[in-house]
């Protein structure tokens, strides 16, 4: 990425030229609420090849936002995927760059309870598919679960 950035990056406005010269812009050309292309710009072949790579590689780590980012998109449309981190991943180096601090990784951020049960009632689906039936509490009239006593 220094080789074809380089090491300053002032002839750079901002992270949003950067990614656009690097051709990893996410496309928006929406009209009428419905999306029409999602096409990147051609961009520097080099440069957008590592990011792309890069990208990859990091939805095959143990942990990590992006590695989270990465799965949340694929779902849908891994290529999406893999042009969405390899987005986030440039802004980084940008930042990194031009303020001269190392990056941090972010800490995980707690679920929501929404966010915990929707998780649970996916994997009891999920489970429930294979044959495995798994009793959950159950719900009072104000949609809370109950409490269970053994």
């Amino acid at each position: 990425m220094l080789a074809e950035v380089g090491p300053d990056v002032k002839p750079f406005a901002s992270e949003k030229r950067l990614s656009s010269w690097a051709g990893v812009c996410p496309g928006n050309n929406r009209s009428a609420g419905r999306d029409k292309s999602s096409a990147t710009t051609e961009g520097n072949s080099w440069l957008k090849g590592a990011l792309t790579e890069c990208a990859r590689a990091i939805s095959r780590q143990k942990n990590g936002h992006l590695r989270e980012k990465f799965w949340r998109i694929a779902t849908k449309s891994p290529p999406k995927a893999v042009v969405a981190v390899a987005h986030d991943l440039l802004i980084l180096v940008y930042f990194v760059l031009q303020r001269g601090t190392p990056y941090e990784e972010k800490r995980g951020v707690a679920m929501s309870e929404a966010q915990k049960q929707r998780l649970i009632r996916h994997h009891v689906r999920r489970l429930g598919k294979l044959g495995i039936r798994v009793r959950t509490p159950a719900k009072s009239a104000t949609g809370r679960s109950a409490p269970t006593r053994k």
